[in-house]
C-alpha cells in the first residue's frame, strides 16, 4: 500500500514522502498514530501543494536574509572603552555586548548565538562579527575598538 507520511519515522522515512508499506503496518501502526496517510489523488495533490507553498516561503526567507546582509555590510560598531598598557582592554568584548549594541543603536535584533567572533576582542583594533541570518547567508559587520 502506497502511504504519504506526516511525520518522520525511524527506518522508514522522513516527512512527505511516499512509501510503500505493508498493508498491516500501514492500517495498524502509521494510521492509528497519524504518521501516515493513504496515497489517494486528493492527498498526493494536497502533497504536492504543500512543498510548493513550501518552497516558495523559503524562497522569501531567502531574499528577505539577503537585503539584511546588505544593510549589516555597510554598519560599522565603534565601540569606545578603557584600556591598559599596549591597548589592551580589561575584560573582552562579548557577542552579548555585541547583540546589545545592534538593538539599540540600529535596531537590529539578534540572538547573541547567531552572531561569531573569530578571535576574543582583547584590544584596540578593528574586527568582522559574522552574523548568521539564514543557513546560507551571513553578513559581516565590522567593529572598531578605540580607547576612551
Amino acid at each position: 500500500m502506497k502511504v504519504i507520511l506526516l511525520e518522520d519515522v525511524k527506518n522508514v522515512g522522513k516527512k512527505g514522502t511516499i512509501i510503500n508499506a505493508k498493508d498491516g503496518y500501514a492500517r495498524n501502526f502509521l494510521f492509528p498514530k497519524n504518521l501516515a496517510i493513504e496515497a489517494t489523488d486528493v492527498n498526493l495533490k494536497n502533497l504536492e501543494n504543500a512543498k510548493k507553498q513550501k518552497e516558495a516561503k523559503e524562497k522569501e526567507i531567502l531574499e528577505e536574509a539577503k537585503q539584511l546582509e546588505e544593510k549589516l555590510m555597510q554598519i560599522t560598531i565603534v565601540i569606545k572603552t578603557k584600556t591598559g598598557e599596549n591597548g589592551k582592554l580589561f575584560g573582552s568584548i562579548t557577542t552579548k555586548e555585541l547583540a546589545e549594541i545592534l538593538e539599540k543603536d540600529y535596531g537590529f535584533v539578534f540572538d547573541k548565538k547567531k552572531l561569531e567572533l573569530d578571535d576574543t576582542i582583547k584590544s584596540v583594533g578593528e574586527y568582522f562579527v559574522k552574523v548568521r541570518l539564514h543557513p546560507t547567508v551571513n553578513a559581516k559587520v565590522k567593529v572598531i575598538v578605540t580607547e576612551k
